[in-house]
């Protein structure tokens, strides 16, 4: 049926910079295999981590020539053999793809496709994936959060940050977040937090401790450990725990500081999940869908031909607020 047939994608030929992401349009529309789903894609969400696996500095790297790209929504335009979950027609989003996402068609496996309630357009479906899949693994499976703690979210106006808001909420946390401009803040106070601190003042860390009445706070989700793993550990109450979501380099910590708190700095990589855990989250993330509080906000939105601008942006841009989006 698609053999014959060509789409456009963005195309990587060697890691680098983001201008080595190009916009192909000869690239075949691949053919969905057996438990394997073709979706013609609508939007796609960028991450963070596609940006370093694109520079050549990831511990995992894609055979070359490769299309980045995980986080699609669209609608299923054929289903290979053995897929009974979804059919041709329906709104879909995923967690990971086979082929790429940063395309107008691709292909991901049937385990890792969700449909897309009505309520959500698909920019907002795009930036469902790694986000909140993510945030859950980093509060749930790796910092066994329980109802009544604190948490930080270190990085708060951002796609994992905003679903770890808007979840720490639900599951009865009391939240604190962090963002760098006056938006990433009150993006970060109207999606969960119950305070909001900006992360590029000075004494910011006092007036956290000072919220907390000196305590610390229970858990950290931190998106820039690079940068502010030291003085997170110091930030922790007894017993915390730290989880690392984003790092760009290496960082200097003091190990005494996790002796005299008893605490933990645990790394998180979405990878690892198993089905089991995957299934998990998406039954709460489908509760929040169907109670109004998991509500994915997008930021800037920018044409598959301006994917190389995306991926400076992401990396480069003073303060996150929301999502950023590919269309298609």
């Amino acid at each position: 049926m698609s053999g014959s047939r060509l789409m456009r994608a963005i195309r990587v030929r060697e890691f680098g910079a983001p201008s080595v992401l190009r916009l192909c349009s000869d690239v075949p529309v691949p053919q969905p295999g057996l438990r394997q789903v073709l979706i013609r894609v609508h939007a796609c969400g960028v991450n963070p981590v596609e940006t370093y696996i694109r520079s050549g500095s990831y511990a995992r790297k894609p055979s070359l020539p490769y299309t980045p790209g995980s986080d699609v929504a669209g609608v299923v335009e054929a289903v290979g053999e053995e897929v009974t979950a979804v059919k041709a027609g329906d709104r879909v989003f995923t967690t990971a793809t086979e082929s790429g996402g940063y395309a107008e068609f691709t292909v991901a496996a049937d385990d890792c496709i969700h449909k897309l309630p009505e309520a959500l357009d698909f920019t907002q479906g795009a930036a469902i994936g790694i986000p909140y899949f993510t945030a859950y693994r980093a509060l749930v499976h790796k910092a066994r959060v329980k109802a009544g703690e604190t948490v930080l979210v270190h990085g708060a106006s951002g796609g994992v940050g905003v679903a770890a808001c808007q979840m720490s909420r639900a599951l009865g946390l009391r939240v604190l977040g962090t963002a760098g401009t006056s938006d990433g803040m009150k993006l970060t106070l109207s999606n969960g937090a119950h305070q909001v601190f900006n992360h590029r003042e000075e004494g910011y860390t006092n007036r956290i401790m000072e919220a907390t009445e000196g305590r610390g706070v229970d858990v950290i989700v931190e998106m820039l450990s690079n940068v502010n793993l030291s003085r997170d550990l110091q930030m922790l109450a007894y017993g915390g725990r730290v989880t690392v979501v984003g790092s760009r380099g290496p960082v200097e910590i003091n190990p005494r500081d996790t002796m005299i708190k008893e605490s933990s700095i645990i790394g998180v990589a979405l990878f690892f999940a198993t089905p089991e855990e995957k299934k998990e989250c998406a039954a709460l993330l489908f509760t929040g869908m169907e109670a109004g509080w998991l509500r994915p906000v997008v930021g800037s939105q920018y044409p598959l031909d301006r994917a190389a601008q995306a991926h400076h942006d992401i990396i480069e841009s003073p303060g996150a607020a929301g999502k950023i989006v590919l269309t298609v």
